[in-house]
Parts: structure tokens; C-alpha cells; sequence
């Protein structure tokens, strides 16, 4: 056990503990830090953790300049993570990963923990501190702390078990409450005494639960994610922040929603409701993209298909030789010259080392040709890459009347092109840019009940 490790720390002088008075300053900043929170419950949480977290802060300023403590990266000041998790999570004291598990009072003799900061590694800390709240009289008490591995010790000990809503109950008794043995931690404890288990990412996770994730996300309103869906689902979800990002912009556009609003602030509503609809379009973009393969356009800079490509049916274009001055009407090489001709007009310049290919698809039996064009490009030294995305007609025939392509990212839709009733247009485009690291993925609609969205694309020249 750690605790029988203190016996071979340094010899330390203890200080005594006394709460912590926390400023107006303090107070008001943890104010707005709760209010971006749209649960109410977790309002007032996120409200006791900010206050916990600037006492703790105090009370190690208090305790030495050797005591160092970064809380940029933690949950307060993320309130994607906030909404989802009632702890403290990713604080920094001296190397040490630190979580701060807050109470207004201790009437129980138990600590609620949430199972997220026990059960998923992503969510591990080295030590777990208690912090007493005392709202009412400004003031924040740090009450014990224990160490992961005691903390897993005790829970298959006692083979504890979460309650429904997703949190372990930890007796007071486990927790050391001799506060200056937290400090002897910090300033004596090797880091290696307390191994935490790696984080293994699963994509077929979250792949498998995809169909059940995008027909139970959009019926989330302000409630719990522990009232909605079980912990199988939860573990992939807390775990993707790209889904926590999601989770929260929704239930912000359903807070704002049930407020009530004013007869002369209808637009306002409407825009909401089209923020709503904009997000539940989004969804399956955003599952698709974390949970597909990828083809890597990269490689058509060498020439190359990658084999998923291949299995697809992608064509890939031989490389662009100087265009035509007339449209061509025979190969797929011909039109895609006129297309490029015509795209300067648009603002949209195609260096002559972009490689291109082109998949037929059959939408509703419309026959359509969608092109894929890219080339790298570097941003204030950082390499990024451009797609460009052409959808086509056959030739002599125009696109149907309100087709759309739509391209979307982990962050959300970046683009939707859709063709009006008053054009004749041979096509529609779309391009974006976008690090290496990033991933697009296109859609094209004819109705909302027949669309079809491909697999994503990436770009890695170099696999």
C-alpha cells in the first residue's frame, strides 16, 4: 500500500490546516464558470468545484513555492468536460496528476465519487483530493486525499460496485485525513510509486454503438447521460471529445430553447430551432467520420490508390496536362479540364501538381459523378493539405433541382452547396482546407430520405 511508503519520506515539520477564505473575485469567477454549464444540477456542482479548486490553490501557495500547480488544462475551465464529469479532473501538482472530489458537507460517511475518474484511464489521477465546500461561509477545507492504488484497493476489497448513477461510494474512512501527508506527496513521493493505466483507444467501440448512439443522442435534452443511456454507451462517449463537444452544444441550444422568450423575440427562436435541426443533421457526419475507414488522398500524390480506394471504384485522373480551351464532351479527364477552367472564376486557383480521381454513384437512380482534387499546401509553416470536391451531371444533362453536397469535419458542417431552382448549373463544388491531421467527410442529398454519405477523407502522403 502507498501509505506505508511515508515512513521512508524525508522527515517534514507539519503546518496545521485551516480553511481557506475565498475572495469576492474568486466567488464571481466561479459564478461564470457555472453559468456556461446548461444542467442546472451540474451548474451548481461545477459551481462547488470552481470554489474547491481556487481554495486548493490558495492552500498550496500558502504551503511553499516549491508547490507547483497548473489548472489550465483542467475540467473547470472545459466545460465540455464539466457538463459530463462532477469532478476536478486534470490538475498538475508538482508532476503529480491530481483530482479534487468536492462535498457541501459531510452529514453522510461516504464520498461520492464519479465512476468516470475511476473505471476509464483517460480519467485517472494520481491522487484524489476531498475538498468541504462551505458556501455560505466563503470558505473551502480540504478534508483527505487517497491514492489511485488505494483507491482500486479498497474497490476490489470490498467488491464495490457503482450505483445507477454512475458513482462509487467511498467510506470517509479510506481517505487519509492528515493533510500534511498530502504534502509529503508532493515534495517527497517518487512518481513511479503510483502507475496508472495506459489509455488504449477502441474505434470499434464506439463503431458498434454508433447505431444506437444516433438515434438516443438527439432525444438528450438537459438531463444526465447516466438517465439516457447505460455505461457501455457512457464509457464511449466520455471518452470522445469530439461526442462531449456534440453532447454540450446540444443540451445548450435545449436550455436556451425552454427559456421562455418573448413574442417580439421570435427570430431569435427560430434560429435556435434551426441550431437544433443544424446539430441533429450534424450527428451522423460526425459518427461517420470517427468510425469509418479512411481513404487517403495523400497517395494520389504518388500516383497511387490505396486499397480501400480501390475497393470503392475510385478512378484515379492521370495527371492534369494544360487545359483545353473548349469544354470537353467524351472522358472523365476532359470534363473535369473544363470544370477546373471554369473554377478561377470562382476564387478557386488548382496548382498544376494537384491529383485528382472520380467515383460514379447511383443516388435514387440519378447517375452522378463526384470528383475529388488535392494538393498540399503550407500555412504559416504548418503543412496542410486543400480538398477540393466536384459533383457532376452526366454529360448533357443538368444536376436535379435541389441536390446538395455537404463536407463536414469533427468540428462541424463546413460547407452545403445545394442547387436552386433558378440555375442550370453542370455541377456543384465545394473545397476546404485542413491539417494533416484532419479528416472531411462529404454527403450528397437528393432528399432527406435519399443521400448518401462516403467514407472520410485523410491525407498522409507519406503511408
Amino acid at each position: 500500500m502507498l501509505t506505508n511508503t511515508l515512513e521512508y519520506l524525508l522527515d517534514f515539520q507539519p503546518i496545521s490546516t485551516e480553511s481557506i477564505h475565498l475572495s469576492l473575485d474568486k466567488i464571481d469567477q466561479a459564478i461564470q464558470i457555472s453559468n456556461q454549464i446548461p444542467n442546472e444540477s451540474r451548474q451548481w456542482q461545477t459551481y462547488l468545484n470552481s470554489l474547491a479548486l481556487f481554495g486548493f490553490e490558495e492552500w498550496l501557495e500558502q504551503r511553499g513555492t516549491d508547490l507547483t500547480i497548473s489548472s489550465d488544462n483542467s475540467s473547470i475551465f472545459n466545460p465540455i468536460i464539466s457538463n459530463s464529469i462532477s469532478a476536478v479532473c486534470h490538475l498538475n501538482v508538482n508532476q503529480f496528476q491530481v483530482c479534487l472530489i468536492t462535498t457541501g458537507s459531510f452529514i453522510d460517511d461516504e464520498i461520492s465519487i464519479p465512476r468516470a475518474v475511476l473505471d476509464l484511464p483517460e480519467f485517472n489521477h494520481h491522487l484524489y483530493v476531498v475538498m468541504e465546500v462551505q458556501e455560505e461561509l466563503e470558505k473551502v477545507a480540504i478534508y483527505g486525499f487517497i491514492s489511485y492504488a488505494d483507491l482500486i484497493h479498497h474497490k476490489t476489497q470490498v467488491n464495490l460496485l457503482p450505483d445507477e448513477e454512475w458513482n462509487y461510494q467511498i467510506p470517509l474512512s479510506c481517505f487519509d485525513t492528515e493533510i500534511d501527508n498530502l504534502l509529503l506527496y508532493f515534495r517527497c513521493l517518487d512518481l513511479s510509486e503510483i502507475t496508472l493505466p495506459e489509455i488504449q483507444k477502441n474505434s470499434e467501440n464506439l463503431a458498434a454503438a454508433k447505431p444506437e448512439l444516433k438515434k438516443l443522442l438527439p432525444q438528450l435534452s438537459t438531463q444526465n447521460l447516466w438517465e439516457l443511456i447505460d455505461w457501455e454507451q457512457g464509457k464511449t462517449l466520455l471518452t470522445n471529445s469530439d461526442l462531449l463537444k456534440w453532447i454540450y452544444d446540444w443540451q445548450w441550444q435545449i436550455s436556451i430553447e425552454s427559456e421562455n422568450i418573448p413574442e417580439n423575440l421570435l427570430e431569435v427562436a427560430e434560429s435556435q430551432e434551426n441550431s437544433l435541426n443544424y446539430l441533429k443533421e450534424y450527428l451522423p457526419d460526425l459518427l461517420n467520420i470517427l468510425t469509418e475507414p479512411t481513404i487517403n488522398v495523400g497517395r494520389w500524390l504518388r500516383n497511387e490508390l490505396d486499397n480501400f480506394a480501390n475497393q470503392l471504384s475510385w478512378v484515379l485522373l492521370p495527371e492534369l496536362p494544360e487545359l483545353s480551351p473548349m469544354r470537353g464532351t467524351y472522358s472523365p479527364t476532359e470534363e473535369i479540364q473544363a470544370i477546373i477552367r471554369e473554377l478561377p472564376q470562382n476564387g478557386t486557383d488548382i496548382p498544376p501538381y494537384a491529383r485528382g480521381a472520380y467515383q460514379d454513384l447511383l443516388l435514387g437512380g440519378i447517375p452522378l459523378r463526384l470528383y475529388a482534387l488535392t494538393w498540399s499546401l503550407v500555412s504559416d509553416s504548418i503543412p496542410e493539405w486543400m480538398l477540393l470536391l466536384v459533383l457532376s451531371a452526366p454529360i448533357g444533362m443538368s444536376l436535379p433541382e435541389g441536390i446538395k453536397l455537404r463536407v463536414s469535419d469533427t468540428t462541424g458542417i463546413l460547407v452545403e452547396q445545394k442547387l436552386n431552382s433558378d440555375e442550370d448549373d453542370f455541377y456543384l463544388f465545394a473545397n476546404v482546407v485542413g491539417g494533416w491531421d484532419e479528416k472531411f467527410i462529404t454527403t450528397v442529398f437528393l432528399t432527406p430520405e435519399i443521400q448518401e454519405s462516403l467514407p472520410p477523407f485523410g491525407f498522409n502522403p507519406k503511408y
